[in-house]
């Protein structure tokens, strides 16, 4: 602009010229004098020159305003999509790491269960044993009965063998007790090996969901650049 304004245009009325031109014709018809119009020729060459350049000038500082509005208007465009390119990837960096600490305490929790179904398969080992010797002892227990009636088929009456009788009772109801409890601690060995099945089965859903969530989060990054780009593709290096 500065440049602009020191470039005044010069009107120099060409009437002047062709008077004076006039004037030294006449005067050259007069005096002979050929040199005299051969300058005012050139005056006037330059004089066209000069206009055309002024122009030129105007045109020229015209289009440097211009050109400078846009450079104005594509910083303001670059600054607005570094911006928004930042955000993005702080928006994509946060949904990434929560999704990644989500991943580590299912992981933790996914070992625990893999604990828990150990334990299991050790109580089941040993429900599986309690059960043989629950058989073994429920038949120690009938021969006893057995016993037990022939005992009183034979003698009724002496105390020593009701004495006997009565503590091979006891024993008989110690092992039922027995027998009672150990089915009590297989029902409930079972319902926790269910709820642990369901729980093992919850995690494994949750940890799919959270895969398909990461990589949700990735595409939606990628196409909000991908998009960024694609509205100013001039600055796309800025935004890689």
């Amino acid at each position: 602009m500065s440049r602009r304004n020191h470039h005044r245009e010069i009107q120099v009325p060409l009437s002047r010229i062709e008077d004076r031109r006039g004037g030294l014709l006449l005067h050259g018809s007069r005096s002979h004098h050929p040199h005299s119009l051969i300058l005012e020729d050139r005056i006037a060459i330059q004089h066209r020159e000069i206009q055309s350049l002024l122009g030129d000038n105007q045109q020229l500082a015209s289009a440097h305003v211009a050109l400078k509005h846009d450079l104005s208007a594509a910083q303001h465009d670059l600054r607005v999509l570094s911006v928004t390119a930042s955000d993005i990837k702080a928006e994509r960096d946060a949904e990434i790491r929560d999704v990644y600490e989500r991943s580590l305490k299912l992981d933790a929790e996914a070992r625990a269960v893999d604990a828990m179904t150990s334990e299991l398969a050790r109580v089941q080992a040993d429900l599986h044993q309690f059960g043989s010797a629950r058989q073994d002892l429920t038949a120690q227990l009938q021969a006893i009965e057995d016993d037990l009636a022939r005992v009183r088929e034979d003698s009724q009456e002496v105390p020593e063998i009701k004495a006997e009788i009565e503590i091979m009772r006891k024993e008989i109801q110690r092992g039922r007790a027995a027998i009672e409890y150990e089915k009590k601690t297989r029902v409930s060995n079972l319902e926790q090996r269910k709820v642990m099945e369901r729980s093992m089965i919850s995690m494994a859903n949750e940890i799919e969901k959270l895969h398909a969530e990461l990589a949700n989060a990735e595409k939606r990054a990628r196409a909000a650049v991908a998009a960024a780009t694609a509205a100013n593709p001039s600055n796309s290096h800025l935004t890689q």
